[in-house]
């Protein structure tokens, strides 16, 4: 009989652990599609153009998307083959242009 439950706890485990992982899944894809598709919509929904760029590993590219009316911002990570995910959002943008400190200052 505890066999028996054991091993009907596990496959209860293993269901919960199944339907957790496609729920992260789902709401990972929910966040992602072609570049050009999420680029449009931050441009016409918030009014977002692209602010500045980086590259990240294996070959992926980082943008940060604001816009100088309202204020919002949203960093994306496109993949090599094009497909774009939602990274982090906000409010509150603000352009700096700030200089390195002189060398030798301790900042």
């Amino acid at each position: 009989m505890k066999s028996f439950n054991l091993k009907v706890a596990l496959g209860f485990g293993l269901l919960i652990l199944a339907a957790t992982q496609a729920d992260a899944q789902t709401q990972r894809q929910a966040h992602c599609a072609a570049r050009t598709d999420v680029i449009a919509r931050l441009a016409d929904r918030y009014g977002e153009t692209r602010q500045a760029l980086g590259l990240a590993q294996q070959g992926a590219v980082i943008e940060i998307f604001a816009s100088d009316t309202t204020g919002t911002w949203t960093i994306t990570v496109t993949a090599p083959n094009g497909t774009s995910c939602l990274v982090a959002s906000g409010q509150a943008f603000e352009r700096l242009s700030e200089a390195l400190p002189p060398k030798g200052d301790g900042a």
